[in-house]
């Protein structure tokens, strides 16, 4: 990728007040993008009221606000008034748990809000790349070893089907109607301003001297890459020529158990904090594994931070901004 291929080009991030979301926005406006945001907003007495939870400093910086259900009809209408040339899809109910509960609207945010962007790009008559934010997830309960693009889809939770559907969508839209779409697998990515899953729960549980609860035995185990190491795929995926038309992982090509990361993140932070296990979570896929190989052979992208520099950097973010 060329540092000044995104200078003064119009680019639009949904999710951008998101955890990964913040940080490409910031990335993006460094590399000298003209950047649209997309946020979830409400009508409240005639007055659009949305939250820069993570952007406020960038506020700004940026060309316009666009506001609404990313799921609903309008959504679409906005984005081809903003007439980008890059979107970066990355709006999701990404809450594995909530999905349980709560399928059918995980399914709309996630399903429904992808296709709406589809369609917007159809009329976007200045696109170049569409880039849809899928998930690890999709692969389920895998075969065993590390996975690479062409591993069956065998997702175990709502969340996890709503992301194959989503996935699928794009995969199809880039077929059928020849847009110029690029999707991005990550496996499970960590660093500051996350809120949920595993990682950012068990630093502020330590932080704050609380037990660690692990779910079932703890040697469950997933690929986790660190946000810096994310975004720079996030980067490639919307520039790189050969990102065209695929769907590429981009994860560590290490497998970490839920145990290892209670006990370091303890270590590390100094905690007094007990770890405990409690009963199986539902869905529970054993392991996420990445193979990168394809990402290593069209981009040379190889991670750069592993889990102890990662977990490091994040408790050392979390001390410093969020209060205990």
């Amino acid at each position: 990728m060329k540092k000044s291929y995104y200078k003064n080009k119009r680019v639009l991030i949904t999710g951008a007040d998101g955890f990964m979301g913040s940080h490409l926005t910031e990335r993006l406006l460094c590399e000298g993008a003209k950047v649209s945001v997309y946020l979830r907003g409400n009508s409240v007495s005639g007055t659009i009221q949305y939250s820069l939870k993570n952007i406020k400093h960038l506020e700004g910086d940026l060309e316009d606000i666009l506001t609404g259900n990313i799921s609903a009809l309008d959504s679409k209408d906005l984005v081809i008034k903003n007439k980008p040339e890059i979107v970066f899809h990355l709006a999701a109910d990404a809450y594995v748990p909530n999905s349980f509960d709560h399928p059918i609207e995980v399914m709309e945010t996630n399903v429904l809000g992808t296709l709406n962007m589809l369609h917007a790009v159809k009329e976007c008559k200045a696109i170049k790349r569409i880039v849809c934010t899928s998930s690890s997830e999709i692969y389920g309960m895998t075969l065993g070893g590390s996975i690479d693009e062409e591993h069956p889809l065998y997702p175990s939770s709502p969340y996890a089907a709503s992301k194959v559907a989503a996935d699928r969508y794009a995969y199809s839209y880039c077929n059928t109607y020849h847009l110029p779409i690029a999707i991005i697998r990550p496996f499970n990515t960590y660093g500051p301003r996350h809120t949920y899953d595993v990682i950012p729960k068990f630093i502020e549980l330590a932080l704050s001297g609380k037990t660690l609860c692990v779910h079932g035995t703890g040697k469950q185990s997933r690929d986790f890459t660190y946000v810096d190491d994310m975004i720079e795929a996030f980067m490639l995926m919307g520039s790189h020529k050969e990102a065209l038309g695929r769907a590429i992982n981009f994860g560590t090509g290490k497998a970490i158990t839920i145990n290892y990361i209670a006990s370091k993140i303890k270590e590390i932070s100094a905690s007094p904090s007990p770890i405990v296990h409690t009963k199986e979570r539902k869905a529970q896929v054993p392991k996420l594994l990445c193979n990168y190989s394809l990402a290593k052979k069209l981009f040379g992208w190889s991670p750069k931070i592993f889990i102890d520099e990662g977990l490091r950097r994040n408790i050392k973010w979390a001390k410093e901004f969020l209060a205990f």
